[in-house]
């Protein structure tokens, strides 16, 4: 027999990934995003999908520039306190003590923790529900040489199906917490 679920619970686990974004006063936020994936290699362009009404949709709708920053396992605390808290009342930055650095082009920083980061310009911005689709040209592609070269293994932040988050669509007891 096969019952209802929800269709979500079988992408996971995934990649976690945090999105840095900021506004023209140079405040910048950082997101974790799960849902983001290439879309295209020739121009090379990446999509993630973000809530609506999460402070990074503001910012990256108005700057029109994020960076895409790949965390490893280690970071499992922050990349959830960064999930979890919202940045219209916090500095994730200050929080988390992660530490901001110069983008190479553009105004957005980088996470100096992570082992990667792509630098994205805005190219279109999709309504999607309760989420928006970014799409951003990758401008620049960096990552730490030891991981490049395979002289350092890491192993990346993934995480299980967020039943937290998506348990409200349905009334039964499947998906309680």
């Amino acid at each position: 027999m096969k019952i209802d679920v929800e269709y979500l619970e079988f992408m996971w686990p995934m990649r976690h990934f945090l999105i840095t974004s900021g506004d023209s006063q140079n405040n910048p936020n950082i997101l974790t995003v799960s849902f983001c994936m290439p879309v295209s290699k020739d121009p090379p362009l990446i999509a993630c999908a973000i809530g609506r009404s999460a402070y990074s949709c503001r910012l990256i709708e108005s700057s029109e520039e994020f960076v895409v920053n790949v965390p490893s396992k280690n970071l499992t605390k922050e990349i959830y306190y960064c999930g979890f808290h919202s940045g219209f009342t916090i500095n994730k930055f200050n929080e988390t003590g992660l530490t901001p650095q110069a983008a190479r082009k553009l105004k957005v920083p980088i996470i100096d923790e992570c082992v990667a980061h792509m630098e994205c310009m805005l190219k279109q911005a999709i309504s999607t529900g309760d989420k928006k689709l970014f799409i951003g040209e990758v401008v620049e592609a960096y990552a730490d040489e030891a991981i490049v070269k395979g002289i350092k293994k890491i192993e990346y932040a993934k995480g299980e199906y967020p039943r937290k988050v998506y348990a409200t669509r349905f009334n039964n007891n499947y998906y309680s917490v």
